[in-house]
Order: structure tokens, then sequence, then C-alpha cells
């Protein structure tokens, strides 16, 4: 029932050890504007969060239609994830993948036990330009373009609704 819910799909990134680090998350959400605020949820087991975790900081990277290739890549466990990746570092040091949509660098806020995941919730301390592209989205099971969802009816001021914010602006 909840793959009825379409989600943008994100890449969270940071270091370990001076290694970059990350993995593919449909589960992030901005959580506040005042302060501004994100959230995530990592499964509990998963390594690279454990590793992220331990630098107390990290970047989103909100995926763009044409990177379905690196949202595959960064959900695969124990792949050499930044081998076929371009990125550069944002400015607390965390990879930003060459391509993505926007990014959200952040410090670690909090980490709450949910379940099998964790609830993570970043402070927002810096925001990467909006590209000029469409969000890669998840819906029923698949990776799906904004314009097949439009095709099925869904009127198209909806799906710009699903995404949390438009405009840095917005945040700072």
């Amino acid at each position: 029932m909840l793959g009825h819910f379409c989600t943008g799909v994100t890449v969270v990134t940071g270091t370990s050890d001076g290694a970059p680090v990350g993995f593919a998350c449909q589960a992030f959400a901005a959580l506040s504007l005042d302060p501004p605020l994100v959230l995530f949820c990592p499964q509990r087991t998963s390594r690279s969060w454990a590793a992220i975790e331990s630098s107390g900081r990290f970047c989103v990277n909100v995926l763009a239609e044409s990177q379905r290739d690196v949202s595959a890549v960064f959900g695969t466990a124990g792949a050499d994830k930044f081998s076929c990746v371009g990125w550069s570092s944002s400015p607390s040091g965390s990879p930003v993948l060459d391509g993505a949509l926007t990014w959200v660098d952040c410090s670690v806020a909090a980490v709450h036990e949910a379940g099998d995941h964790y609830v993570v919730i970043g402070r927002v301390t810096s925001l990467g330009e909006p590209a000029g592209e469409r969000p890669l989205l998840f819906y029923r099971g698949h990776y799906v373009a904004m314009d097949e969802l439009d095709d099925r009816g869904w009127p198209g001021e909806v799906l710009d609704n699903l995404l949390t914010w438009q405009r840095q602006s917005d945040w700072i």
C-alpha cells in the first residue's frame, strides 16, 4: 500500500577516515524552516550510515531524473560507489554528486531509534543551487518520470507540491 506514495530519490553522503561514503535513500523530508531541519531514515544495519554518523555531518544529494544509474549503484551494498560518479566537496567536506538536482549540507542534530531504522535529524548548514532538471521519482516499485505520472491524469500542481522546497530562499 505504501508503494502508492511517490517519493523523491536521494543519496546521503559523508566521509569516514577521509574516504567518501554514501547510500541511496527514499525516506527523506524537510522537517522545519525555523530552524532549517531535514530528516532521513537509514536502516539500523547500514554500515554506510554508521560510517557517516561518526563524522557528525552529511550531505543529501537530490537526484535528477537522469540519474537512475546513480541511484542503483548507491542502493547496492558493498559496491565501489564513487568509482562511477564524479563529485566535489560540500562546504562541510561531504561529497556533492555531479549532476544532482540540488544538495543539502547538514550537521547531525539528533538520531532516534525507530523500529529497524533510525530517524536522523539534520541541521541545514548550506544548500546547493537547484539545477533545471526534474527530480528522480520512485512510485509503485519503479522509477518514474513526472511525465509518466502526468499521463495517468494527475494534475501537474499536485506533483509540484510533492517537492518540499523549490528555491534556496525557502530555506535560508
